[in-house]
């Protein structure tokens, strides 16, 4: 059993017999390949989210009113990234295995690999639902291949052909948008897809992994690999809200905040309002399937 930690996500002090949602932070950055930082991602939404209403005008809901716990950042073992990925993936089968819904905040987008890991073993026929600037299909990155630019590469290992569906890419090399073709469902730039996305899913098992980076960097600067001509903030809003409260989802994460990029602190009040509408739409998931 999980224990509360002492700093928490807005309004997510709920212990663990009360919560149904779990979040955790997996603060991971060593396989980044242009700018590190995302280690501190995690810490700093929480830390800033005290600047956020705990309620959203949006879907005229309030984080007082869900039952999430935030079990704290795990320890990692930063120089091993086997073993990071091991620890992630026990954290989140810890959390399944009580049967509540994992929330993890990363970290560098190769900490959805563990969490996937989790969920695929408790949920044989999940899909994954993706938004990003990169594709991350690489085969390796400089003969390395458990990187940030090849977790869905990754993943895809795992589920197969036709089970993942991406959103917003807009950055990779010419093999990476080759292969796709073949094996994945790619949308590239926008949203575009997403609703019949949706309704082509129904009530199949989704792990939905959102990289920060989809983002326009005009909107979003506080991230290691920007790539202009992202969307923006109000399209993501929407895009997330959709996913969450229309499909499957049994495990998700945000990851990709490099904080210290964005002096401002916009970039973090941006992760921190995107994790908040996303818990906001998944209780309310959670309390219609319990009616």
């Amino acid at each position: 059993m999980l224990n509360l930690n002492t700093e928490t996500f807005l309004c997510c002090d709920k212990s663990w017999e009360e919560a149904d949602l779990v979040l955790f932070g997996a603060p991971f950055d060593s396989t980044t390949s242009y700018r590190p930082g995302t280690r501190f991602g995690c810490a700093a939404i929480r830390r800033e989210s005290y600047g956020l209403e705990s309620y959203s005008p949006y879907q005229d809901r309030d984080l007082e009113d869900t039952r999430v716990m935030d079990s704290g950042d795990i320890e990692l073992p930063i120089g091993d990234t086997k073993m990071v990925l091991e620890e992630i993936e026990a954290r989140t089968e810890e959390i399944l295995s009580g049967g509540r819904l994992p929330f993890m905040m990363g970290g560098e987008h190769l900490v959805t690999l563990g969490a996937f890991r989790a969920v695929k073993k408790k949920y044989p026929d999940v899909a994954i639902i993706h938004f990003d600037a990169h594709a991350d299909l690489r085969e390796d990155y400089l003969g390395v291949s458990l990187s940030h630019a090849c977790v869905l590469r990754r993943c895809w290992e795992l589920t197969g052909d036709g089970r993942i569906y991406q959103f917003g890419i807009r950055s990779g090399d010419r093999q990476e948008f080759s292969w796709a073709k073949d094996h994945v469902r790619m949308h590239p730039f926008s949203f575009e897809g997403l609703d019949e996305t949706l309704e082509k899913l129904g009530n199949i098992p989704v792990y939905f992994t959102v990289d920060l980076d989809v983002l326009d960097p005009g909107v979003f600067p506080g991230t290691g690999t920007p790539e202009p001509g992202g969307v923006s903030f109000e399209e993501l809003r929407r895009a997330v809200t959709k996913v969450c409260s229309r499909a499957h989802v049994v495990g998700c994460d945000v990851n990709e905040l490099s904080p210290h990029y964005d002096m401002s602190g916009v970039s973090t009040a941006v992760a921190g309002k995107i994790v908040r509408e996303m818990i906001l739409a998944l209780e309310a998931g959670e309390k219609e399937e319990e009616k």
